[in-house]
């Protein structure tokens, strides 16, 4: 692999940096809102996949 010198290295970084395109601040919103409500939605499914398998490890322990 060839070596690049420093000056080169950040060359090739502000080259790419151009490239980048940015969101607006709505997509950035409207992206963390959506991110917000899927966690609410996965945290509530999880709290109940845990609750009925920690009911279902008690109810066992009982028998035993």
């Amino acid at each position: 692999m060839a070596k690049t010198s420093p000056g080169e290295f950040m060359r090739q970084v502000q080259a790419e940096m151009r490239k980048v395109v940015w969101p607006t601040r709505q997509e950035t919103i409207t992206t963390g809102i959506f991110v917000a409500i899927l966690m609410t939605i996965l945290a509530v499914f999880f709290l109940g996949v845990d609750s009925l398998f920690g009911a279902i490890v008690r109810w066992l322990l009982t028998l035993a």
